[in-house]
Order: C-alpha cells, then structure tokens, then sequence
C-alpha cells in the first residue's frame, strides 16, 4: 500500500484541533485494513515528522435517510498520532 492509501486526510475539525493540537497529537481519517507500524511510517514520511505513538479506533457509520429510504454512511477508523517532542505538522 502506498502512504497515501493509508493516511487519507488530517481530519479539521474544531473538536481535533481544540482536543489535540495543544499537545501535539493530530487525529487522522486512515484505511481500515492499516496497522499502527503502518499508519506511523506513512505520517513519518507524508510530514516529515517523528512519530511517538499511534492509537486507533474504528467509528461505525450513522444512520441516514435519503427520501424515504434508510441507509447507513460507511464505517472508518481514525488514528490519533502523538508526534515526539519538537516536532509539529503546519494545518494552513
């Protein structure tokens, strides 16, 4: 897989950046299949950043109604990586 198969975006939101950003952790959207040795090489080499750790979960997707037909959006896992002292990622 390449790194950008496995890090799919920085995710922005005013929860993730008011919860991590402080403390020099970043929340990220990645594939489902990737492991956290995985997710860490990719952020290391897209941001040329040192990583110090990677926690993971998997968010299950919610309900939607389109007309009058009940769906559910996909589930998908984010990462929380924690990135070694010094070190930050510019989010302009």
């Amino acid at each position: 897989m390449d790194n950008y198969d496995i890090v799919k975006t920085l995710i922005r939101t005013e929860k993730a950046t008011l919860l991590y950003e402080p403390n020099a952790k970043y929340a990220f959207w990645v594939n489902r299949v990737a492991n956290k040795l995985q997710i860490k090489k990719a952020v290391e080499q897209i941001y040329k950043v040192k990583v110090d750790r990677v926690n993971t979960h998997i968010l299950k997707g919610k309900a939607k109604r389109i007309r009058y037909q009940l769906g559910y959006t996909s589930d998908w896992k984010e990462a929380i990586v924690t990135l070694k002292e010094g070190n930050k990622i510019e989010t302009t």
